[in-house]
């Protein structure tokens, strides 16, 4: 079987070129009527039904990216099941995670990007999040850059996203002592009663940054995870302790500024030799398999969980997407496309 017709394929477009705040108005929704998907003669591309997609603040990126045209599909994190396939290690049926369309059904020219799901008796949505690229970004910033050590004193930002909430509790599992920050009191309630961290404060509550980190954390900061930037990042540099360690993730406040602000303290970089290091998780999944046994043992164990946000329906991608840079997401934000 080379191909297959669809009744139709619902996708999330890019609308037009983005400037300023992302607005669900610049997403659109557009459904196809009955079209026919065709694997390209010679090819080893495969076809998936898309089940789950994972909504993270690295779509923004479209917004930047000048060669991203308007009506171009979204493309992010997903689990798809493959329904044709020409490539031979993946069959018809098989459940498969790695980058896809916002869409119903995606043409995958290079299955070779895509893992194989190896836990289907654990949640299927589980692989957008805490066994997928976030899990992975939270493992490899935590374990692999940070290097941490029992006893240590680790600061989450955005703690109680997708990453955060993983960070704090591998830091825990390590015999840290960590504090995550969130913006509200209701997700700092999740990090202290859920996530098992040792405190947690809503950042949009203090008036000094500085303060309420040296309040948490009098004997200072050996490892922090940076999800956010700006004033968070320039009162963090503040706190370090000498050879203290960032792993930069993520720097979710400066994504809808058209200038970014600016950070003040970058001395401390210096004076107290800390090692500050940005990464991208793809360019580590070759260590997937390490990362998805130690994370399914630890699910299964209980001795980690995870809370998810899970908006129903393609439709609601656009306003799932933009409620995330205004923090209404709680826990790691999803969409079902179809369970099955």
């Amino acid at each position: 079987m080379a191909d297959i017709q669809v009744r139709r394929n619902k996708k999330v477009v890019q609308k037009c070129y983005l400037s300023g705040p992302v607005k669900e108005s610049d997403l659109e929704v557009v459904v196809s009527d009955t079209v026919q998907l065709a694997l390209p003669p010679g090819s080893t591309a495969v076809i998936v039904k898309n089940l789950y997609i994972s909504i993270d603040p690295w779509n923004f990126s479209m917004k930047k990216d000048a060669s991203t045209s308007p009506l171009s599909v979204i493309t992010g994190y997903g689990v798809a099941k493959v329904v044709v396939s020409r490539y031979k290690d993946f069959r018809a049926g098989d459940l498969v995670l790695g980058i896809t369309g916002w869409e119903e059904y995606s043409l995958i020219s290079d299955p070779n990007s895509l893992i194989k799901i190896n836990y289907p008796d654990l949640p299927l949505s589980y692989y957008t999040g805490i066994l997928g690229m976030p899990g992975m970004t939270a493992y490899i910033g935590f374990y692999e850059i940070c290097a941490p050590k029992k006893g240590e004193f680790v600061f989450v930002s955005a703690a109680s996203g997708a990453v955060g909430q993983l960070v704090g509790q591998f830091a825990k599992l390590t015999g840290c002592y960590v504090v995550g920050s969130a913006s509200s009191a209701e997700k700092v309630n999740l990090l202290k009663e859920k996530f098992g961290f040792d405190d947690a404060f809503n950042y949009k509550k203090e008036q000094d940054l500085n303060a309420a980190l040296k309040r948490c954390f009098p004997e200072g900061i050996d490892i922090y995870f940076e999800n956010v930037g700006g004033a968070m990042l320039d009162a963090v540099l503040l706190n370090m302790r000498h050879s203290g360690r960032i792993a930069a993730c993520g720097m979710i406040s400066q994504y809808n500024l058209e200038k970014h602000e600016g950070v003040h303290n970058l001395l401390n970089i210096i004076t107290r030799k800390l090692r500050m290091e940005g990464f991208f998780v793809s360019d580590h999944f070759s260590k997937y398999r390490k990362f998805e046994e130690m994370v399914a043992r630890h699910l299964k164990s209980g001795k980690i969980t995870y809370v998810e946000d899970i908006a129903e329906g393609l439709e609601s991608a656009p306003t799932a997407f933009v409620g995330l840079f205004k923090g209404k997401n709680v826990g790691k934000q999803l969409v079902v496309i179809a369970r099955e």
